[in-house]
C-alpha cells in the first residue's frame, strides 16, 4: 500500500473520506437494494452475523500477527510508562467515556435524542471506551517518533489485559446504563473477536518466523495482508451503513451529535496520559505512544461486539461506527500536538 513521506498509508490518512464513501454506498444499497442486507441477515448464529464476523476477522487477524508477545519479557524495563498506559486505558478511559457520553446524550443533547436512542448510543460509546487501540498505535507511534520496541510492549500487554478486563468493565457500565447484556453473549464476542484472532496471529507469527525469519515476516509476509485488512474494513462499513440507512436518513444530525463526545473524550484521554508522563519525567519517545494508545480506539472490536450484542441495525452499532469516522483526523491532530511539544520532556 502506498505511503506518504510521513509513513502513514494513503488509505489510513484519508480513512474519514473512505468512511463517508462507505456511508453513501451503504445507505444507497439499503434504500434501493434492500434485498442484499435482508439476505445477509439470514446468516446468523447466536445473534452473531456470520458475514460480519468473517469480515471483522479479516481486519483483526493481520493486526494480531504484528504484536510480538515475546516483548513482554521487557515489561520490567522503565515500567512507569506501562503503568501510565494501563491506568489510563483501564481505570480512567472507560469511565470518563461513560460520564462524557451520558452528559451529552442525556443532558446537553436531550432535545435532539430520545432516551431510548441515548441509551443505545451510550452503549456504543462504552464499547469504544473499553477497547483501547491495538494496530493503529504503531502508526501513531511512528509519526511521533516513539520508541518502537517500547510501543510493542505497551500494545502486547494491553492486548492481554483486554482478555480479562474488557468483559467485566463493559458488563458493569452497561448495567449502570440499564442495558441488559447476557454474560454468555459478551464472552462469546470476546472469544470470537479477540481470543481466536489473537491465537491465530500468534501461531502464524511463530511458524513464519521459525521458517522464514524476522526480515521476511516483517517486510514481506505481514504486508501481504494490508490489502485484505483494508477490504475487510470497507466492506464491513458498507454492510453496517446498509443496515443503518433509514436511521441515518431520518436523523442525519445524530452522526454529528455522537461524534462530539467521542472527540472530546479522545482529547481528554490523550491529555491525561501525556501530562502524567511529563510529571513522571518520562522521555518523549515513551510519552507520545502512551498518550496515543489511550486516545485511539480498537474500533474493530467495538464494532464487532456492538453488532453481536445489539444487532447490525442498532443505534449502538452506529455509534461505534462513528468512532471510525472521527478516529484518523483527531489522531493526526494529536500527532501534531505531540510533535510540537517534544521539548516538554527530558532527552534520554
Amino acid at each position: 500500500m502506498n505511503k506518504d513521506k510521513s509513513g502513514i498509508s494513503i488509505f489510513q490518512k484519508y480513512l474519514t473520506l473512505w468512511v463517508i464513501f462507505c456511508m453513501i454506498v451503504g445507505v444507497l444499497i439499503g434504500q434501493f437494494l434492500p434485498q442484499i442486507p435482508d439476505f445477509l441477515n439470514q446468516f446468523e448464529y447466536a445473534k452473531v452475523s456470520i458475514p460480519m464476523a468473517i469480515l471483522i476477522w479479516l481486519m483483526i487477524y493481520p493486526m494480531m500477527m504484528k504484536v510480538d508477545f515475546r516483548s513482554i519479557k521487557n515489561v520490567g524495563k522503565n515500567p512507569k510508562g506501562l503503568f501510565v498506559t494501563w491506568v489510563t486505558n483501564w481505570l480512567v478511559k472507560p469511565f470518563t467515556m461513560y460520564g462524557i457520553a451520558s452528559l451529552f446524550f442525556f443532558v446537553i443533547f436531550k432535545a435532539f435524542i430520545t432516551p431510548d436512542l441515548a441509551t443505545e448510543y451510550l452503549a456504543g460509546a462504552v464499547l469504544l471506551g473499553a477497547a483501547p487501540c491495538t494496530a493503529m498505535v504503531f502508526v501513531w507511534s511512528s509519526l511521533t517518533k516513539g520508541d518502537p520496541a517500547y510501543t510493542v510492549v505497551q500494545v502486547a500487554t494491553n492486548d492481554l489485559i483486554i482478555l480479562v478486563a474488557f468483559v467485566p468493565i463493559v458488563k458493569f457500565l452497561l448495567g449502570v446504563s440499564n442495558v441488559s447484556v447476557p454474560w454468555d453473549t459478551l464472552i462469546l464476542s470476546v472469544v470470537l473477536f479477540v481470543v481466536i484472532p489473537l491465537a491465530g496471529g500468534m501461531l502464524t507469527r511463530y511458524f513464519v518466523l521459525k521458517r522464514k525469519g524476522t526480515d521476511y515476516f516483517e517486510n514481506t509476509f505481514v504486508k501481504k495482508f494490508d490489502g485484505i485488512t483494508t477490504i475487510g474494513l470497507l466492506l464491513t462499513l458498507i454492510m453496517i451503513f446498509s443496515f443503518q440507512g433509514n436511521v441515518i436518513l431520518e436523523n442525519p444530525l445524530h452522526i454529528v451529535l455522537i461524534a462530539v463526545p467521542l472527540i472530546l473524550q479522545t482529547f481528554l484521554i490523550f491529555a491525561i496520559a501525556y501530562v502524567a508522563c511529563r510529571l513522571l519525567k518520562l522521555p518523549y519517545k515513551i510519552a507520545a505512544p502512551a498518550g496515543m494508545i489511550g486516545a485511539s480506539n480498537f474500533f474493530e472490536l467495538a464494532v464487532a461486539v456492538a453488532i453481536a450484542l445489539f444487532g447490525t441495525t442498532s443505534p449502538a452499532a452506529l455509534a461505534t461506527t462513528v468512532g471510525v469516522l472521527t478516529e484518523v483526523p483527531v489522531m493526526l491532530f494529536l500527532v501534531k500536538i505531540a510533535n510540537k511539544t517534544q521539548k516538554w520532556f527530558p532527552v534520554k
